[in-house]
Formats: C-alpha cells, sequence, structure tokens
C-alpha cells in the first residue's frame, strides 16, 4: 500500500471515529432540547455555519453557485438523507447504543453499496459484485448483529 493510500485510510478510520462521537453529542443535546428534531436541527446549523466558513476561506472562488438552480432534483436529496441519518442516530443512540448504531450503519453502508457499484447508480462506474466482495459484506452485517444483539 502506498503511503497516500494509508493516509487516505487513516482519514477514512479517523471520520469514522468521529462519526461514533457525534452520535452520543446530538442524543445529548436531542435530550436537553427536549425532542430528537432539536437536536437534529442544532447539528446542521451548527455543521452549516461552520462548513460556510470553512468554504468561504478555503473554496470560495471555486465553487460553481451559479450551477444551483441546473442541479437535478436527486442532488438535493443529500441533504434530506443526512438529515434522515443524524434524527435516526439521536433517537437510536439511547436505545440500542452507540457501538450498535454504527454497526448497523455501516453494514447498511456496505449492503446498499455493493448493488450501488454493481449497477453503476447515480453515473458511478459499475464494479461486479464477486463472492468475495459479498462475503465481506456478509462479515459485516453478521459482525453488525453480533455487536447489536451478543
Amino acid at each position: 500500500m502506498s503511503l497516500q493510500a494509508a493516509a487516505l485510510s487513516t482519514v477514512a478510520f479517523v471520520v469514522g471515529a468521529l462519526l461514533s462521537i457525534q452520535a452520543p453529542i446530538n442524543a445529548m443535546a436531542g435530550a436537553r432540547l427536549g425532542h430528537p428534531l432539536g437536536g437534529a436541527l442544532l447539528s446542521f446549523v451548527v455543521g452549516t455555519l461552520f462548513l460556510a466558513v470553512v468554504t468561504m476561506l478555503l473554496a470560495r472562488s471555486e465553487v460553481a453557485w451559479g450551477n444551483v438552480a441546473s442541479l437535478s432534483p436527486v442532488l438535493w436529496l443529500g441533504g434530506v438523507l443526512g438529515a434522515i441519518y443524524i434524527t435516526a442516530a439521536i433517537v437510536l443512540t439511547p436505545t440500542i447504543g452507540v457501538g450498535a448504531l454504527i454497526a448497523l450503519t455501516i453494514a447498511g453502508q456496505v449492503t446498499a453499496s455493493l448493488v450501488l457499484d454493481h449497477y453503476g447508480v447515480l453515473e458511478l462506474a459499475t464494479r461486479e459484485i464477486t463472492m468475495g466482495r459479498a462475503a465481506g459484506a456478509v462479515l459485516v452485517v453478521v459482525g453488525a448483529l453480533m455487536v447489536r444483539f451478543f
């Protein structure tokens, strides 16, 4: 593995670890605000403000804001899907725990990702579901179920 591949893999690992921290933080905010949607809204408002500042500092001239109006409606779903995930995490974290939430989320991501890759959904290049990839997904699902129920 090249140094760049190792560095990118480390970043992905750290981001995954940060998601584990995000879930209980958002759940606590939702509980203290009296409703999971309050916690989700707080998360998105703070995240939006943070991204606005970072974008203005690092990529202001590179973002083609003029293209926003012509984006396909499908591309607007990214924010909706993020809101669904954050709200579900806020509701589920206190009841099933952070470990089970993250494990089951990853299992769902791996399973859906194989299908997306296989069919080339959303302009992705197609990638066959091989026995090795399918076996890896099954192991992830089994591992997630073990984290949740054992």
